[in-house]
């Protein structure tokens, strides 16, 4: 079987982690599978065993989705964005897959509704045509208008074969961040959630007894680090901050500038991360989708600060979910002081670690399982 995936992500790269979990389980179950990303590089994130296709890429503007930044910083213009979308389409002819999956498209970004309409509109000029299948996570941002999500459904019903929800559904399920309307809910399959097999103990015990604070590999998270800083000195455990993004060598000068601290160790983000979670004495980070299951698997104590820039709820709705969970806390940005951070991480690490089995975290496979099922029924 031939597969095509489709990601953009534009601020962090937990997109196309999670796109990349998913190529690796295609390939390692023996299929042929191309990862097309048009999001900016990330070189901390493993790329090995598919191939891997790289477009001229885009980034948002900060939290603002709708102005698209190409790879000099500047506006993207139309003839850039035609670039992007000619490539892809060309990739997918070259491949002639059996089946396509977009990552988070139809359901989120709109501003590049174009390219992936494109892509599409290829895959259904095929012969024969490939099952077509969004890739989604365990809550959604919300949809501002009742347009937007008619807007989905329409899209949906008339290209799509089904969507692949990487949520366990007795946790989460779609309809608590996506209003799902009836000739939909039938497409829908959960996965389970997407993550990579739980991490084994760091072989040179990076990390251990620490408290780590990420906010993954994009340039976000500057105020939780800045507040980090001064948590640590109330603490009598060791601090270690992992920065991210393009300008991460820069933001890492900025803030040993800042504290001359033996306890406090800052560097830039790296490809042992989940190992070092392992052995930690407890995390503190925002609650994207990927940080979310690599402190699920660990059973790490945490503190939750979710990213809530421009309105952004996705973070704090799944934060409210794990909140239910022992040695688990959620502290709001407006909530986040120096004083309340180290008050938060004191409380989760009293509480020791969770017990993570039973989690259903297979979900990559079982989205093989499925996509490989709907292939063959389309066959018949």
């Amino acid at each position: 079987m031939k597969v095509l995936i489709a990601v953009t992500h534009l601020l962090g790269a937990g997109h196309l982690s999670r796109a990349a979990t998913l190529a690796r389980a295609f390939a390692q179950a023996g299929h042929d599978v191309t990862l097309v990303s048009g999001g900016r590089g990330a070189d901390h994130l493993d790329m090995t065993g598919f191939r891997f296709v790289q477009v001229p890429p885009l980034a948002s503007d900060g939290t603002n989705f709708t102005r698209l930044l190409d790879e000099g910083g500047k506006e993207a213009d139309a003839r850039y964005l035609q670039d992007r979308s000619s490539r892809m389409v060309a990739c997918l002819q070259e491949v002639a897959p059996d089946a396509v999956i977009t990552e988070l498209f139809p359901f989120g970004r709109r501003a590049l509704a174009g390219e992936f309409l494109a892509l599409l509109g290829a895959a259904h000029d095929q012969t024969p045509r490939p099952v077509v299948l969004s890739s989604i996570r365990d809550i959604l941002a919300p949809p501002s208008k009742p347009a937007k999500a008619e807007r989905t459904r329409e899209i949906l019903t008339s290209l799509y074969n089904g969507v692949l929800v990487h949520s366990d559904p007795a946790i989460t399920q779609l309809g608590q961040s996506w209003p799902v309307a009836k000739d939909v809910a039938p497409m829908l399959h959960y996965t389970g959630y997407v993550a990579p097999p739980a991490a084994d103990l760091h072989p040179l015990g990076a990390g251990w007894g620490e408290v780590l604070v990420s906010a993954g590999g994009g340039s976000v998270g500057q105020g939780l680090f800045e507040c980090a800083l001064e948590a640590a000195r109330q603490s009598p455990l060791p601090w270690r901050l992992l920065v991210g993004g393009g300008d991460r060598v820069a933001r890492v000068a900025a803030l040993k500038e800042r504290v001359k601290d033996p306890k406090i160790t800052i560097e830039t983000v790296r490809p042992d991360f989940r190992q070092m979670l392992t052995g930690a004495a407890a995390s503190v980070s925002m609650c994207g989708y990927n940080t979310a299951l690599d402190l699920l698997q660990t059973g790490l104590p945490s503190v939750l600060v979710p990213f809530d820039d421009g309105g952004e709820v996705e973070q704090t709705l799944r934060a409210r979910a794990l909140a239910h969970q022992p040695a688990f806390e959620v502290l709001s940005t407006a909530e986040m002081t120096p004083a309340s951070m180290a008050r938060a991480v004191a409380n989760v690490v009293a509480q020791g670690r969770r017990d993570p089995a039973g989690l259903a975290d297979d979900g990559a496979a079982c989205s093989v399982d499925i996509t490989r099922r709907l292939v063959a029924e389309r066959r018949a």
